[in-house]
């Protein structure tokens, strides 16, 4: 087995589009991730989307060295947030970052 073959590759960035409800705010729900223990979380940005009378839909940008999504997923169920896509995700060691292109 090549030594490349026998890297571990890590996720380094998830995008992801989710549906919370009002409580907890975006601030708290940055903190309880990035104090999430096991997580590798390292940088968290919430942007508000939209807001309903009992949700708020928000975008994740979630950052770190080696992210464990299974365990965030986890953390954000049991926060009574709803995932509705993973958007993007980055790994490796180098951030290559998304470009349009003619098409788009």
């Amino acid at each position: 087995m090549s030594e490349k073959e026998n890297e571990h590759v890590y996720l380094t960035r998830i995008i992801l589009d989710v549906l919370k409800p009002h409580e907890p705010s975006i601030d708290m729900l940055g903190i309880e991730l990035v104090k999430l223990d096991g997580a590798n979380v390292t940088g968290v940005n919430i942007t508000l989307d939209e807001v309903d009378v009992k949700t708020q839909s928000v975008k994740m940008i979630i950052e770190g060295k080696s992210l464990n999504y299974p365990l965030i997923r986890r953390k954000l169920e049991s926060l009574n947030c709803a995932i509705h896509s993973l958007d993007q995700v980055v790994c490796g060691d180098t951030k290559v970052e998304y470009i349009e292109t003619p098409q788009d």
